[in-house]
């Protein structure tokens, strides 16, 4: 296929040259109705680009088959069968996903490490999911994916389940054998899902770990916006494989998704594949050699570890490791991730990607270069001459592997939309909750619906607040309630 075309763009750009004139939405018609402060802040072109996807990018009926063509050179791109673009993130694509592999009622095999937009298709789809754990480092209390036989002894026990979800990388960048993983689905006839969000920049350098379409999953879920140039909201998702209807994918994803897609955020989307098709591999080159200048750099500031494949995989742990997150250890400094990563914001303008009790994280792209580098690192080195300031930090009691693994006392669905009670959070031990509570970023839900409540779990979620830890989903996000599911004859 000409990977020189960009088919969303070159649409634009016609649409722009003939002149049209459009008596549709959006309202603001091509900028003229903006209001000024908001025309000198985004620019005109923002309002220019913002343009209708049927009857203005292209005709009421898509006879230009504008998004399909730029769908398939995408699939091209990346080895895929079928590519769904979607302007609604990933949190949408792996709904649809999920939806097209299991109705109500039906079993998936699940990574207990899932992103809370997978929770959330759970509760909106009435899936039962059956928890996969985690390979737990209990030295660093982090998550890495789970193994294959982790898999294997799931589906022995639920040979009902209707296939299975794995996310790979991790925000963290650890990596799952999706090989091995998809390998036991597939023995078994069923589907394998990747949320690959963090991975879109995985096909397009050899230096990389392997990406899902190549590894043999059948569906793969990624973020452009996330380690790609595309824009906020930009996400695509990839079929291959007879095991899943292309078909009724696309209609979940179209039951899920806007009728009014951003063509922003398409067109972002389409110059992505076409910038890596033509020059991935020279981009991805550099911000290799780049990452790994700042990682040797980082090693020689006092208090400071970035982990490495030596931290993160071999036996128990990944499979492998993007070197592109760069997760910094600040254990030895005596503070927590919360507070260096405010003190960065206020005092050095930087801003950091995950943030937890002891780490934060830098993420580089092919966007970085040596100016940025060098303010992070400037910035790093000052966080450690000053981190006495920094000290003494509340203590996060964060929990064993084994404490923090909840039962699942309830199909999250039934929970979440049951009747439900709020409590002080020092009685909420053995209830069951009713809302996710989840530390944010990167994402994971810490409990979710159904699971009950322990005493361990509380305590690290109360201590992680104190410590600074965000809790954007928590009814009360300060913990001073939390949200369960009603006890008695009247629930």
């Amino acid at each position: 296929m000409d990977h020189t075309q960009a088919p969303v763009l070159e649409a634009l750009a016609d649409y722009h040259r003939v002149g049209r004139l459009p008596f549709t939405p959006p309202g603001h018609k091509q900028a003229r109705g903006a209001d000024p402060d908001v025309r000198r802040e985004l620019g005109d072109a923002v309002f220019r680009s913002d343009v209708l996807a049927s009857g203005g990018l292209d005709d009421r009926r898509t006879g230009g088959r504008v998004l399909e063509r730029a769908e398939a050179l995408m699939a091209d791109a990346v080895h895929a069968e079928h590519t769904f673009f979607t302007t609604c993130g990933s949190s949408l694509s792996v709904k649809a996903a999920m939806l097209a592999v299991a109705s109500p009622h039906e079993k998936l095999l699940v990574g207990r490490d899932a992103h809370k937009s997978v929770v959330a298709g759970l509760i909106l789809a009435g899936i039962h999911p059956v928890w996969v754990e985690p390979r737990w480092d209990p030295e660093r209390h982090l998550a890495h994916p789970p193994s294959a036989e982790a898999f294997e002894r799931a589906f022995a026990a639920h040979p009902d389940a209707r296939g299975a979800l794995v996310t790979s990388p991790t925000p963290y960048g650890s990596c799952a054998d999706l090989a091995a993983v998809a390998e036991v689905c597939h023995r078994r006839s069923r589907p394998l899902v990747v949320d690959e969000a963090w991975g879109a920049h995985l096909p397009f350098h050899p230096d990389l770990p392997a990406w899902a379409m190549d590894a043999g999953a059948d569906v793969c879920v990624t973020s452009i916006h996330k380690m790609g140039s595309g824009l906020e909201q930009g996400s695509v998702f990839h079929l291959r494989g007879g095991l899943i209807d292309p078909a009724a994918l696309k209609s979940r994803a179209d039951l899920l998704g806007t009728t009014s897609p951003s063509v922003l955020i398409l067109a972002g989307i389409d110059g992505w594949r076409r910038q890596m098709v033509l020059r991935g591999r020279e981009l991805l080159d550099r911000a290799l050699e780049l990452a790994a200048s700042v990682r040797k750099g980082i090693e020689r500031i006092d208090g400071l570890h970035v982990n490495d494949r030596a931290d993160f995989t071999g036996t128990g742990r990944a499979a492998d490791l993007d070197p592109l997150p760069v997760v910094i250890d600040i254990a030895e400094l005596g503070t927590t991730g919360y507070r260096a990563a405010d003190w960065l914001r206020d005092r050095h303008r930087v801003d950091l990607h995950i943030v937890d009790h002891r780490r934060i994280s830098a993420q580089f792209t092919h966007a970085d270069d040596d100016s940025t580098a060098r303010t992070l690192l400037t910035a790093l080195r000052d966080l450690s001459d000053r981190a006495a300031g920094l000290r003494p930090a509340p203590v996060v009691a964060v929990p064993s592997p084994q404490d923090l693994r909840l039962e699942q006392a309830l199909p999250p669905r039934d929970a979440y939309f049951g009747p439900v009670e709020d409590v002080p959070c020092d009685l909420a031990e053995g209830r069951i909750a009713a809302e996710m509570l989840t530390p944010y970023p990167p994402g994971i839900p810490t409990a979710l619906p159904g699971e009950r409540l322990t005493a361990p779990v509380l305590e690290y979620l109360r201590t992680g607040v104190a410590a600074g830890m965000h809790l954007p989903d928590a009814a009360d996000p300060r913990l001073r309630t939390v949200r369960v599911v009603r006890e008695g004859p009247d629930s």
